[in-house]
């Protein structure tokens, strides 16, 4: 089986999570759902430093969807600084079958959208500040930017109509 890899990556409150479950839901049974924030948070609870013990997990769990799965959907900040190597190296292991997707929105329109979601109560706006990195881009093959002023359905169909 040939698998597709899709990378979603931004800043916190962007719209990746929505739009990587939308995709896991559209393509279905046996797509591969690896979000940053599950791996790290939630199964291994550690800081998003360089070289922490998600980094090798996040790599492990989306290389093992390579040939079993149709769609291995990875999705979290992901920053170049501290996941780029690991990125382009997954790029390379999916034989360059890969998209790669940047949510390169405003700190205004990330504060915005941070504000309308149930999360927001977890931290604030100063986080969101500090963690703000824009114009992120791992520099590979397929990798497209989004913007403030496109909606989620236009991501998801952009995303759609470049992995058929």
């Amino acid at each position: 089986m040939k698998s597709t890899l899709i990378i979603l990556r931004g800043n916190s409150a962007s719209g990746k999570t929505t739009i990587a479950k939308e995709l896991q839901e559209y393509f279905g049974q046996g797509t591969l759902l690896v979000s940053q924030d599950v791996v790290r948070r939630e199964m291994l609870k550690v800081h998003d430093t360089i070289g922490n013990l998600s980094h090798d997990l996040i790599r492990q769990i989306t290389e093992y969807g390579n040939g079993k799965c149709g769609f291995v959907i990875l999705e979290g900040i992901l920053s170049n600084r501290k996941y780029g190597d690991m990125l382009r190296e997954l790029v390379d292991y999916f034989d360059g079958n890969a998209y790669a997707y940047y949510f390169d929105l405003s700190l205004e329109e990330t504060i915005r959208r941070h504000n309308s979601r149930d999360k927001r109560n977890e931290f604030g706006e100063d986080l969101l500040r500090q963690w703000y990195t824009p114009h992120d881009i791992i520099e590979v093959k397929r990798e497209r930017i989004f913007t403030d002023d496109m909606t989620q359905k236009e991501i998801f169909n952009i995303i759609l109509n470049d992995v058929k």
